[in-house]
């Protein structure tokens, strides 16, 4: 540990500026990225930041898969953050192989493997489009983990990292000697964030967690569908996203929370409290006032009117959250006697009257088509037409404005497109600074310049199995 943060564990925490946490924070030298090719240069690209990648010089130990823990660590590398994704010899990710559809190799280009590469390069399926999806700016190594030598590259890697994030069932990594114990003996400030379905303790603590089975287990399917008809799950993963997003945000508190003491800490997050605090309103309903939650459909159950309506060409969702709108609203079809009668001129009174409001409103929007009435609302009431997933990227005229994806050059499929960061600093987002990792594309670069291996000794743990290819 670094005098500075000896002193600052010695004194009353104070707030500190974000380069003095980046100092305190990492023991990690701020070292090259590495090889890659970085964000393609055309029209989609975003205007890059206006400060510099805040996690520049934080290094993550990535041992997560499938979802939830490789959208957090893509969020640390959207930030700056050296993210080495440790994936297993025989397949990895288990995401690779989830398809289709997948990113073939473009055929009219030779593949951009590293020498003595090719071979191996060609023998691999083609990128997923789901792993494609959550791993941009990553850093891919394959280890062993069950290994002797495979451990031993965790551990040295780990003497040089400020995160550990992993999302194996509670105890499985530390059967294995690869716990948050066992790192914290050989970087005593480490930060270990896991993530699991139900958490490190508890009576569920064993049971497996996916995003379907904890969105059933903790309120949100029982909330979603129709209500006449079967709970369905929402049409993307969200528990998984929640997760990640909280976790995300915990591993960043924590890592000013050890500019500040000095110490790491074990982070133990969880599907199911991530989507238990995502039930918000309903949730408060329940505990306020012993409110049940049910379905109701596209509907929102305290306000009204807030949902899809049948236009002429198909439904349009609109939202009228106050009674100013739903005035606003009236007087666009045509019916301002409505916003003035006592059964509608509240939000109270609307809910209650939603049965007869309901079946009024679908009837006067059904005489137009959406875009008359888009036209006609201007943007004063929320409302938008219900776009599908072609609508939203090459029709909608704010997601081009906003620069929501990105195109990279990848080293197996050649140019494609990807999600940019969510998040706009000042003038721009942060930079895309790797496509998605070939399996292992980064074994041999970080064992030689991180750890100092000779490319002999790299070829050794090869030979043993310990690394892949």
């Amino acid at each position: 540990m670094s005098t500075l943060a000896h002193r600052c564990a010695s004194q009353p925490p104070r707030p500190i500026p974000s380069a003095a946490v980046r100092l305190l924070s990492s023991t990690s030298a701020a070292k090259s990225l590495g090889s890659g090719t970085a964000q393609g240069e055309d029209a989609t690209a975003p205007s890059e930041a206006s400060i510099p990648p805040p996690l520049k010089g934080i290094r993550i130990l990535d041992l997560t898969r499938v979802l939830a823990g490789p959208y957090c660590t893509m969020l640390l590398a959207d930030l700056g953050a050296d993210v080495i994704k440790v994936e297993h010899p025989k397949g990895g990710d288990d995401t690779r192989s989830w398809g289709p559809p997948f990113a073939e190799p473009d055929a009219d280009k030779p593949l951009k493997a590293p020498e003595g590469k090719e071979d191996y390069w060609s023998s691999l399926p083609p990128e997923s489009a789901y792993f494609l999806s959550v791993n941009r700016s990553k850093r891919s190594i394959t280890v062993d983990l069950k290994s002797k030598e495979g451990k031993q590259i965790l551990y040295d890697l780990a003497k040089k990292a400020d995160v550990v994030v992993e999302n194996y069932l509670p105890g499985k990594l530390a059967s294995m000697g690869l716990g948050y114990d066992d790192f914290k003996r050989v970087k005593p400030d480490i930060i270990y964030a896991s993530l699991t379905g139900y958490g490190q303790t508890g009576p569920y603590s064993a049971n497996a967690g996916y995003d379907v089975i904890v969105a059933a287990d903790a309120g949100l399917m029982h909330i979603t569908g129709e209500p006449d008809r079967p709970p369905v799950k929402v049409g993307v993963a969200l528990t998984d996203l929640t997760t990640g997003l909280y976790v995300h945000g915990a591993i960043m508190a924590a890592i000013i929370g050890r500019a500040q003491t000095g110490q790491g800490v074990h982070i133990d997050a969880t599907l199911f409290e991530s989507q238990i605090a995502s039930l918000a309103n309903i949730a408060s309903n329940y505990l306020i006032a012993g409110q049940e939650a049910s379905r109701h459909g596209d509907a929102h159950p305290s306000i009204a009117p807030y949902q899809t309506f049948s236009a002429a060409d198909g439904r349009i969702m609109v939202g009228a959250g106050n009674d100013g709108q739903f005035k606003l609203l009236c007087g666009v079809l045509g019916r301002p006697d409505l916003a003035e009668s006592p059964l509608y001129a509240t939000n109270q009174a609307r809910v209650a009257n939603r049965g007869t409001l309901i079946p009024l409103l679908d009837q006067l929007f059904s005489t137009q088509p959406i875009q008359h009435w888009i036209d006609e609302i201007r943007g004063r009431i929320p409302a938008a037409p219900i776009r599908n997933i072609r609508g939203t990227f090459d029709e909608h005229p704010q997601a081009k404005a906003r620069k929501v994806v990105t195109t990279v050059e990848h080293p197996r499929a050649g140019s494609i497109k990807i999600l940019s960061p969510a998040v706009t600093y000042g003038k721009g987002k942060m930079k895309v600074t790797r496509p998605p990792p070939v399996l292992g594309q980064h074994t041999d670069e970080v064992l030689e310049q991180e750890l100092g291996l000779s490319r002999k000794a790299v070829e050794e743990l090869r030979r043993k199995g310990a690394i892949g290819q």
